[in-house]
């Protein structure tokens, strides 16, 4: 029998306009294959998306569909992954240094190392079990884990392969440009985008590397709206998300990609697309509006930069099948706000 997919495409946002149509094709449909086997270009660009790879805390596995995750990744060879963080399993007090090493040995072994051995860079942001950012008495709660955090990856056999314009605050906020998209990651690890933290980003996205950039996305762990059952409570997505949000377009970010709230669904509000990621670890959980069962996700993004397009194709873990976005809710409705799907036209 044969499988369909399902591909969607949104416009670029700003002063790029905005087009956004849904459309099936066979497998056989000379778009489709051009669109799946075509190597990128210097208009063309592919980014898988994952997130929230770990498991119970302290653990050192990783769910099947992580190993299948990186092999689809591997196989496909896209130029660019990016992750939504919860790369390890931390987040606990009592995990000791030893613990915490092994865990990022871990994700070495099953995530970072094949990457870096296919030549695949790894652009990612912290997320509240890597390195949680929660201060108590004006110092981390979790310091052990931020400073072996940073000690995995400023260590040079963990090259990330990224073409960095600002790391002096890496791993936790920094930016970097790659086939002509400038790309923002902030500490996004706790509600709170301090003051401090947002100039910096001001500050960035005024950068000649972003202004000369024919795209920009930013990345954060926490979600600026909560659009999944059990996170969709105050401190699981972002303080003043809408301020944020206002931010970001006014300096023309394309998408916000995310994680935590390990539910996949791609939004928009505003002119800003918003990109849960599902979870492909442990845990996935229920879109809120919806009776459809968790389900692991792994995202594909294929960008036209010529035309100012984003085509998604998303696939169910368990099934390797590719999800319909028609299938998801037209709309959700958070507690901080009502967030569309990508691909409808909406007033709001």
């Amino acid at each position: 029998m044969k499988r369909r997919k399902f591909i969607f495409i949104s416009g670029m946002l700003g002063g790029f306009g905005l087009v956004a149509c849904a459309r099936q094709l066979s497998p056989t449909s000379s778009v489709l294959s051009t669109v799946a086997t075509s190597p990128a270009t210097k208009e063309k660009v592919r980014i898988a998306v994952i997130s929230d790879l770990n498991s119970q805390y302290g653990s050192t596995e990783y769910d099947p569909e992580v190993d299948k995750g990186i092999a689809r990744i591997l196989a496909d060879k896209p130029d660019l992954v990016l992750c939504g963080g919860d790369m390890v399993a931390g987040q606990k007090t009592t995990l000791t240094e030893g613990q915490i090493r092994a865990m990022w040995d871990a994700f070495d072994r099953h995530i970072a190392a094949p990457l870096r051995k296919a030549g695949i860079p790894f652009g990612f942001t912290i997320g509240n079990h890597d390195a949680s950012g929660a201060l108590s008495g004006g110092k981390f709660t979790f310091a052990r884990e931020r400073d072996l955090a940073s000690a995995y990856w400023q260590a040079p056999e963990h090259d990330t392969g990224l073409n960095f314009i600002d790391k002096e605050n890496f791993p936790f906020s920094y930016t970097f440009s790659r086939d002509g998209i400038f790309y923002l990651v902030w500490d996004a690890s706790t509600h709170l985008i301090s003051p401090e933290q947002l100039a910096w980003a001001e500050k960035s996205l005024q950068g000649e590397a972003a202004k000369n950039a024919k795209m920009r996305i930013a990345i954060g762990h926490l979600p600026l709206y909560g659009i999944a059952v059990g996170r969709n409570r105050p401190g699981d997505y972002l303080a003043d998300a809408e301020k944020l949000r206002a931010f970001l377009e006014g300096h023309r970010v394309h998408t916000y990609i995310s994680g935590h709230d390990h539910a996949y669904y791609p939004g928009k509000r505003g002119q800003l697309e918003l990109l849960h990621t599902g979870a492909l670890g442990s845990g996935p959980r229920r879109l809120l509006d919806s009776e459809m069962s968790p389900r692991k996700t792994l995202t594909m993004i294929d960008i036209d930069l010529a035309s100012g397009t984003t085509i998604y194709t998303t696939y169910d873990m368990k099934t390797e099948s590719a999800i319909d976005i028609r299938t998801l809710p037209r709309f959700i409705m958070a507690p901080n706000g009502k967030i569309f799907r990508r691909d409808l036209a909406t007033v709001q």
